[in-house]
């Protein structure tokens, strides 16, 4: 029998309930579709700039996929520029990455400092996987783990993940998930356009200083 499709699997036992519905809901959604479609089209010289020197660094593929888990517990595809050096965790399975991790290449580094290795996400965007701001999509495996000493962080699942939000923008970059959980958790209780806007333009401000996984306390 075919494996059935990430995306449209069937939320996990024990999956948080969505977030109530608001009608920013939908000017969310809107924007989502109309800044990642216009952003693809601008980005494209950009991305044929990325998979050149990715090539020219570690060779092919210079795109990979993971499935995570995003809004309901729904499993998705997300897509990504190479930052690692191939099959990463063919001997180590998933695991989270840590700073100064060996698997990481040189193109991979700068990468994940601009974090334009998520650029590729405006397609998950576009396509209503994610949105622009909410919480990180985590691995299926990585989300099992976590729920064992944190029941609540499937409360994440109640609104779209984001590329980026409150927990990527002031915690650390490679905090441990408890700490980023109460920042999460915050967003989707607090959740509006201007937040929405203001965390997108710190992020912005972030990128531009190549200071994603810096270890700096606060940004």
């Amino acid at each position: 029998m075919p494996e059935e499709h990430p995306r449209t699997r069937e939320p996990e036992n024990g999956q948080a309930p969505l977030a109530p519905w608001r009608p920013y809901d939908v000017l969310k959604r809107a924007l989502d579709v109309v800044v990642s479609g216009a952003g693809l089209i601008c980005a494209l010289p950009v991305f044929a700039a990325i998979i050149v020197a990715i090539y020219l660094d570690d060779g092919p593929p210079a795109f990979y996929t993971q499935v995570r888990v995003g809004r309901g517990g729904r499993r998705f595809r997300v897509f990504k520029f190479r930052s690692m050096i191939k099959d990463a965790e063919a001997h180590t399975g998933a695991v989270l990455a840590t700073k100064d991790d060996p698997r990481i290449t040189r193109m991979g580094k700068l990468l994940r400092k601009t974090a334009m290795d998520e650029l590729p996400q405006l397609v998950n965007i576009f396509r209503g996987d994610m949105s622009f701001v909410g919480p990180r999509p985590e691995r299926p495996e990585l989300v099992a783990q976590i729920v064992e000493r944190l029941p609540d962080f499937r409360k994440r699942e109640a609104i779209r993940p984001g590329l980026t939000g409150m927990a990527q923008v002031y915690g650390r970059y490679y905090s441990d998930p408890g700490q980023k959980l109460p920042l999460d958790l915050q967003y989707i209780e607090r959740r509006s356009l201007a937040l929405d806007v203001r965390l997108f333009l710190h992020s912005w401000r972030i990128t531009s200083k190549a200071s994603w996984d810096s270890d700096e306390e606060k940004r």
